[in-house]
């Protein structure tokens, strides 16, 4: 059965046969090349003449690169072939990312009476979204709805996933979609030929497309929509949590006593606090988690008094169980250290990068710490000492600031990196653990200040904390951004619309990166403070 519409050149001159339009949108490093080369084997296997060009994007930086191929039945005689494809003018297209899927609509590939769209649902971050220090992230669900109306037919599932567990490239699982759509006319036999005919990894290839083969045509539990019906979320607190964790029996014995305070929290905060906890534990120890259910104790007493709570959902308990615990896990020398040298991390690194089975991997991380890193990293006395003395620090900054290239996994790189990670055990005495809290101490006491005055703004101020990210430069520039939005507080408090404001004011902090969307921001507030005072 065809499915999509195929269409006759006019001066085609060759034949009247029927012209098959397919595009395939791909970046580098998905098989683009490999699937038209696929398409155009099973073309020609079936009696048909087929063309294959392509047209180069650089990444995500001017597109993906375009594979299109046109075939019609071979009547003896030569057709004339496009060399790329025209609005208005595709059969079928396949994306081999969602949001592809939505620049291929918005330049005119996809029509609705036509254009049979196939696309993998899982996404790629675009620069434009990775360059926004907030969730920069486009709508996914927005791009679902807009394809199923621009096109024909919309077949989308999570091919990459399918790939990734067969142990092979999107590109095999994208080819099994288009031959479980039907949208062209040949047998799955036919598919399979060509796969079989690459010569490598043809296993792996073979069974990344069956499974795609298979979900297109709605087996293996797949819902009307194409996604994976997924089995209801488990909550995180409970006994069942706490009987996972494995370790000496002291420390098995104090984090108990821990999980045991989240019941006596309210229960639309608990799982929070779980996720909360069990990350600021990981990150420091169990000590380090008492001091963390400590601080949250305070918010949840407020929502507890007088019904603040109840009337708001227990807002303020939520986010004070989130924003403390990223508070307390700041990124320093000693914490990305400490990441780089986990047994998982490595597991991790060899599974993305399909490092086989005894293979040798060679990584090499790069570090380039600045002079506050380095005294961050020591006693507070000694490091305040340093900072104290500006021809002291730029004298050490010239030795200490600049890029190293270390091999873990060489024995110095990892030793060396692995005794910089070891430091956590000493971290309340450091510099930076000193400065971090006084910080948090400040936020938190200012947040909950203003509970009984303006609830909505106590909540808000608690979500500021979000500006604050990273490490090094990222760090520095982040909390100019926290500051400079709470500068505001004073002028805004004791409106209705303060939480507004603030809020408004943060989310103009994360749209850019240079702060200019904050500067407008700032003075529009500060134009409402010069009114009042009119």
């Amino acid at each position: 059965m065809l499915d999509a519409v195929p269409s006759s050149r006019p001066g085609a001159g060759a034949s009247d046969e029927p012209v098959i339009k397919l595009a395939v949108l791909a970046v580098g490093g998905q098989g683009g090349g490999v699937l038209a080369d696929w398409i155009t084997d099973v073309a020609e296997r079936n009696g048909y003449v087929a063309q294959s060009t392509s047209v180069a994007g650089v990444a995500q930086r001017t597109g993906a690169t375009i594979y299109y191929v046109e075939m019609c039945r071979d009547t003896g005689r030569l057709p004339v072939f496009a060399l790329s494809p025209s609005q208005g003018d595709v059969d079928i297209l396949v994306a081999a990312e969602l949001m592809e899927a939505g620049r291929a609509i918005i330049r005119g590939f996809v029509t609705p009476e036509r254009t049979t769209l196939i696309a993998s649902s899982h996404r790629i971050a675009a620069v434009s979204e990775k360059i926004e220090p907030g969730d920069g992230r486009a709508s996914s669900s927005k791009v679902h709805a807009t394809a199923e109306a621009a096109s024909r037919r919309f077949i989308a599932f999570d091919m990459e996933k399918i790939a990734a567990d067969n142990g092979s490239m999107i590109s095999a699982s994208l080819l099994g979609a288009l031959a479980g759509s039907d949208a062209l006319p040949f047998t799955r036999e036919s598919y399979e030929q060509a796969v079989s005919a690459g010569g490598r990894g043809v296993k792996a290839s073979l069974a990344a497309f069956g499974a795609a083969y298979d979900r297109a045509r709605g087996i293996a539990g797949a819902d009307p929509s194409g996604d994976k019906l997924e089995k209801p979320a488990v909550s995180e607190t409970g006994p069942g949590v706490i009987g996972q964790v494995s370790g000496p029996q002291s420390l098995l014995l104090g984090w108990q006593q821990l999980a045991a305070r989240i019941d006596d929290l309210p229960a639309s905060v608990r799982d929070m606090a779980m996720l909360g906890l069990k990350k600021v534990v990981d990150y420091q120890d169990i000590a380090y988690g008492r001091e963390y259910l400590d601080r949250l104790d305070r918010a949840a007493a407020l929502d507890n008094a007088d019904g603040y709570g109840a009337d708001h959902a227990y807002a303020l308990s939520i986010a004070a169980a989130k924003h403390l615990a990223n508070a307390m896990c700041y990124d320093d020398m000693i914490r990305v250290a400490d990441l780089k040298t986990r047994s998982t991390r490595d597991k991790r690194v060899r599974r993305e990068v399909g490092v086989k089975d005894g293979t040798v991997l060679q990584v090499t991380e790069y570090f380039h710490p600045r002079i506050e890193e380095f005294c961050g990293t020591l006693p507070a006395g000694l490091g305040s000492y340093i900072e104290s003395r500006p021809k002291l620090a730029a004298f050490l900054d010239r030795r200490i600031n600049r890029g190293r290239h270390i091999r873990t996994d060489s024995f110095a790189g990892f030793a060396a990196l692995w005794v910089i990670g070891g430091l956590r055990r000493w971290r309340r005495r450091l510099l930076r653990h000193k400065i971090e809290t006084a910080h948090i101490e400040r936020w938190y006491d200012l947040a909950l200040g203003h509970v009984r005055q303006d609830y909505a703004l106590a909540v808000e101020i608690l979500n500021c904390r979000r500006l604050i990210k990273g490490y090094s430069d990222t760090h520095a520039r982040a909390q100019s951004k926290f500051g400079r939005v709470l500068s505001a507080l004073d002028l805004v408090k004791g409106r209705t619309d303060a939480a507004d404001w603030i809020r408004r004011l943060r989310e103009a902090a994360l749209k850019d990166e240079k702060g200019d969307m904050l500067d407008g921001a700032l003075k529009t507030v500060a134009s409402l403070g010069s009114h009042l005072e009119n």
